[in-house]
């Protein structure tokens, strides 16, 4: 019973755990404005190659 109390109390992995947590939290929403930024970009490209092609 011992050894279940101290595997139990003992929390050395959880700090590396929270930290791998957040830091996936924080690369998935990078990657989805990234996406949306993407996104952006291209539409105004798009734009902006139809009204060039308009003006000629």
């Amino acid at each position: 019973m011992g050894i279940a109390k101290a595997l139990v109390a003992d929390d050395s992995g959880s700090t590396g755990i929270e930290y791998g947590l957040l830091a996936s939290f924080l690369a998935m929403t990078l990657l989805a404005g990234f996406q949306t930024l993407a996104n952006q970009v291209d539409d105004s490209f798009t734009d902006l190659s139809e009204k060039y092609e308009d003006a000629q």
